[in-house]
């Protein structure tokens, strides 16, 4: 029976877990997920975990933050000063804002505190720091690359 291998388009059904027992992801109830491995369009960990496995098949595997949404990081909180915020924009905190990096690549931020003259913002994944637990169905290897 085939195997899944770097290279490979494939479609899988997943549920994510937290540590907590939380679901905080699944492709039930929808389309199975169709990615390229090695690709890196999905966290290491995912993408380590579907390498190997049959069509039919279904594991289960914790992925460390160092393979999922990596450690938190103090270097992505910055402060930024109220006026250099979007004209109109009342901040508040928990709000999802996207910002351009000096490399041109949009970064999505959570505004993690405001003050009166000044906003936090955290670039860190909200996932960051967490073991994630995901229970995985390969579906298909596809013999088409993903668009």
């Amino acid at each position: 029976m085939a195997q899944a291998k770097i290279g490979d388009t494939v479609l899988v059904h997943y549920n994510g877990k937290l540590d907590t027992g939380v679901l905080f992801d699944t492709s039930q109830g929808s389309d199975p997920l169709k990615f390229e491995l090695g690709s890196g369009c999905l966290i290491q960990g995912f993408e380590e975990a579907v390498v190997g496995m049959s069509p039919g098949e279904t594991k289960t595997v914790q992925i460390p933050p160092e393979k999922g949404y990596g450690k938190y990081r103090e270097d992505r909180v910055i402060k930024v000063d109220r006026k250099d915020l979007p004209e109109g924009l009342v901040p508040e905190d928990g709000m999802t804002l996207e910002v351009t990096a000096s490399n041109g690549v949009v970064v999505p931020v959570q505004i993690a505190e405001v003050g009166d003259t000044t906003v936090t913002l955290d670039a860190n994944h909200p996932l960051s720091e967490q073991t994630l637990t995901f229970e995985i169905t390969l579906v298909a290897i596809s013999d088409e690359k993903k668009a």
